[in-house]
Order: structure tokens, then C-alpha cells, then sequence
């Protein structure tokens, strides 16, 4: 999967996945709270309202919401820090996790847009203690199926998602490794920088594509 695809497919991984497929499978509660998302993320994509052109803000500000409500940034920002996250002050920590999770939303939240027919078919779940692992199958418009796993952790009675695995590829795997090279090469402010400059890049191109939508 390269190009279209392969965006459009992490993006409905990262906003927990766009529909839910029924099926057989006995769900439990981490399950149950993906399919919530699902189902939220649905309603905001039918809505005749947020539809019409001037509300390409909104619909995204609405979507990133429900991101929020199922992913555990901070987790996600730990893990796909790695090593590094022992070393920075809880200032950088909270500063880190705001601009990996901007970077996440923005970068993937808009592509649901771009939603043409895909769904999610819900396989199963395994739970032990407080961590989970949900495992769905995303079926294409040509019926090819793509294996979305999602880990989760829980909180209190929530369970929220720190890391999506897409065709064996994990999404905080894939991070880290990026964010290594860079720190090695450039040091963590280095990473930092980078980021910012990152999120500025989403954010002109965002207002370019609402611009478009008018």
C-alpha cells in the first residue's frame, strides 16, 4: 500500500477506526469504546451541517476530539520517545506529548475526509490486567484486507489506545525510530524544532484545503 492508501489507512487507524463492521465476535469493554469513537466519528462525518462548505474547521476540530476521548497521547508520546523520556523534566514531557499529539491529529485526522467507502470488521480482543489488544481487518472499496491492531491501557474505567499496528507496522515503532535518528543527529531540541516546524507545515497546509472546500 503506498501513497492514498496507505494515509487514509492510518488515518481511520488513528481515529479508531471509521465504521464498525458487526459480525460475530462477543465484544468487550475495549472494544465496546471503539466502536463508541467509531460510531461518534460516523455521526460527525454524516452530519448534513458540518458537511457544507465553511465548516471544514469544525468537522476537523470535532473529529480531533473524539481522538482525544479514545487515544492516550502522553502513553503514545512515552513510548514513542523511548529511552529519551526518562531524561526530560516534566515541562518537556507535557510540552513533548502536546506537539506529538498535534502532529498525530493533524497530520492524519484531515485525511479522514478522504473516506470513500472503506469499513472495519471488528475480530476480536484480548485482555490481560490492565492492557488490551484489539484486533480489527480494514476491507477496501476492491475488497483488500488490511490488519488493524489496536493496544490499549486502562484507566480507571476507560480504555483508551496508546499504539495502532497496521500490517504488522506499528505506528510508536515507526516514531521512534524516526525520533532516534533525529536526536543522534540533531539532539532533542534538535526533535523539537523539528515538530514545531512540522506542525506549522500541517497546519498552512490545512487552511489551504479548507480553502479549497469553500
Amino acid at each position: 500500500m503506498r501513497g492514498h492508501g496507505i494515509k487514509l489507512t492510518v488515518a481511520i487507524a488513528v481515529v479508531a477506526g471509521l465504521l464498525a463492521g458487526g459480525g460475530s465476535v462477543e465484544a468487550g469493554a475495549p472494544t465496546d469504546q471503539l466502536k463508541g469513537a467509531a460510531d461518534r466519528v460516523v455521526k460527525l462525518l454524516r452530519d448534513p451541517e458540518l458537511g457544507k462548505p465553511g465548516k471544514v474547521a469544525e468537522r476537523r476540530k470535532q473529529l480531533r476530539a473524539v481522538a482525544d476521548q479514545i487515544f492516550d497521547w502522553q502513553e503514545t508520546a512515552k513510548r514513542a520517545l523511548g529511552r529519551h523520556w526518562r531524561e526530560r523534566t516534566p515541562a518537556e514531557r507535557e510540552e513533548f506529548t502536546r506537539l506529538f499529539a498535534d502532529l498525530l491529529e493533524r497530520a492524519y485526522v484531515g485525511k479522514i475526509e478522504l473516506y470513500s467507502g472503506e469499513r472495519i470488521r471488528y475480530e476480536g480482543e484480548s485482555v490481560e490486567g490492565d492492557r488490551a489488544m484489539v484486533r480489527t481487518i480494514l476491507v477496501t472499496r476492491s475488497n483488500t484486507e488490511v490488519p488493524i491492531d489496536y493496544r490499549m491501557l486502562k484507566a480507571g474505567d476507560r480504555w483508551r489506545v496508546y499504539d495502532v499496528t497496521v500490517e504488522g507496522i506499528s505506528l510508536v515503532s515507526n516514531y521512534r525510530t524516526q525520533f532516534n535518528r533525529i536526536i543522534q543527529q540533531a539532539g532533542y531540541g534538535g526533535l523539537v524544532e523539528k515538530l514545531k516546524t512540522r506542525q506549522d507545515e500541517l497546519v498552512a497546509e490545512g487552511s489551504a484545503q479548507g480553502k479549497k472546500r469553500r
